[in-house]
């Protein structure tokens, strides 16, 4: 059995912080501190150099980061292989899920319940956060299995189709007015662009079409960037004139209300493909298999 020193020392070695660490296993930081100084003692070594506030691995902690990597692995092994034995379709143990904010947003929220009532002993967590930021946290370890939009991609990583998407240009809507009409590109970029953040898939995609386009961003004028497709479209209905590139996915609602309406331009194509992604090589562990599965079996078909 794994020690549940090493589960803390590990979430410590992740956020940097005691505090967060904490708040992720549901221990109190005195409880954290008191885990982490037994650990030290009973190594001899010190694992984590405080200064104020930060927290930083030291030698001897980068080594023990490996080991109890290695042995919250070997256990999810274990739990898999003897739940298999009793049961080959039921699923148990850690999962951590990391999705870019559109998918996050708009694709998986609806497939967790029942998700969790077919797998209720599947412990679940889920990160929202950019694309970059969702591969960076599969390099490190933090997530299980990712969802992401955009087109770099990493050596690391493993990539899987999950749904097609794409994007559209979109504006304040006039009540009663006719229905927007077709815009030819330099038309539609002489507005104001409301976009996502640097990292985000979204603004990969469309960033890809300028340049095919040989458009440089940086020639436009942007109003803002924004790190969600819910701020971009608070703004719009806010911004008359504005234009913002979003998924059409994150539409349905503002469509039916008449608060957004789409906005065809003429030679300017931005679909795309959520995919999921894991760690180049690494066997996905048993809950992992089930939920990808399970997403693609949920998003077969028109959405």
């Amino acid at each position: 059995m794994s020690d549940f020193r090493l589960r803390v020392f590990a979430a410590v070695a992740r956020h940097l912080s005691f505090t967060k660490a904490g708040q992720e296993l549901f221990v109190s930081q005195p409880a954290v501190t008191k885990h982490i100084r037994e650990l030290e003692a009973q190594y001899g070594q010190r694992l984590l150099e405080r200064r104020g506030n930060r927290v930083a691995l030291t030698e001897a902690g980068r080594l023990l980061l490996a080991h109890a990597e290695a042995v919250a692995a070997a256990q999810q092994l274990l739990d898999d292989q003897l739940l298999a034995l009793r049961d080959p379709d039921e699923a148990a143990g850690r999962l951590r899920l990391g999705a870019s904010t559109t998918i996050s947003q708009y694709v998986l929220p609806g497939l967790l319940p029942a998700f969790q009532a077919r797998y209720p002993q599947v412990q679940l967590t889920f990160l929202n956060a950019n694309s970059e930021r969702i591969a960076d946290a599969l390099l490190r370890g933090e997530l299980d299995l990712g969802f992401v939009e955009g087109r770099t991609k990493s050596r690391d990583l493993h990539y899987e189709l999950l749904l097609p998407d794409e994007l559209v240009a979109v504006r304040r809507a006039t009540p009663g007015g006719p229905p927007a009409q077709p815009l030819p590109l330099a038309g539609a970029l002489a507005h104001p662009l409301v976009l996502r953040e640097r990292g985000s898939g979204t603004l990969e995609i469309l960033e890809f079409a300028l340049r095919a386009a040989k458009i440089k961003l940086s020639d436009l004028e942007v109003a803002i960037y924004l790190d969600s497709t819910e701020a971009i479209k608070s703004y719009l209905e806010a911004a008359p004139g504005a234009l913002g590139f979003v998924s059409r996915r994150a539409l349905s609602r503002e469509l039916a209300a008449g608060l957004l309406e789409i906005v065809p331009v003429a030679g300017l194509r931005l679909a795309r493909q959520f995919e999921a992604v894991w760690v180049q090589g690494q066997v996905l562990a048993r809950p992992a298999q089930r939920f990808l599965s399970f997403a693609q079996g949920q998003l077969k078909g028109p959405r």
